[in-house]
């Protein structure tokens, strides 16, 4: 079972910035793709970003390129989402998620966190 453990989640002014972290455990950290979804109220997850764990390759929506960076620290077993710019539809539960390396389908879902960006 793989675990994550979200943080740094909360309000924002619009224009602001927020840093989301998502650690999970050192011995399966290396194995994983991670990455973020989104949902805001009354609406559909959406996905965010994503990264290999171990190669660092890193995907995006069209949507939130440039604002938005993942990243990961491999010795602390935790990645990262930076979030420039935000904008009050950035608002909602952001969800750090994992799979294994060669999954379809996004297996491990934390608990979520919430961000809230005010205008």
């Amino acid at each position: 079972q793989v675990q994550l453990v979200e943080s740094g989640g909360g309000l924002v002014q619009t224009g602001g910035s927020l840093r989301l972290s998502c650690a999970t455990s050192r011995r399966t950290f290396s194995y994983l793709t991670m990455g973020w979804f989104r949902q805001a109220p009354g609406q559909e997850r959406e996905f965010v970003a994503a990264i290999a764990t171990g190669s660092g390759v890193t995907t995006y929506p069209d949507s939130l390129k440039g604002r938005f960076t993942i990243s990961r620290d491999n010795a602390q077993s935790t990645i990262f989402l930076q979030m420039n710019t935000l904008k009050p539809q950035d608002t909602g539960v952001y969800f750090c998620v994992a799979k294994r390396v060669g999954d379809s389908s996004w297996t491990f879902w934390g608990q979520g966190t919430q961000v809230t960006v005010s205008s």
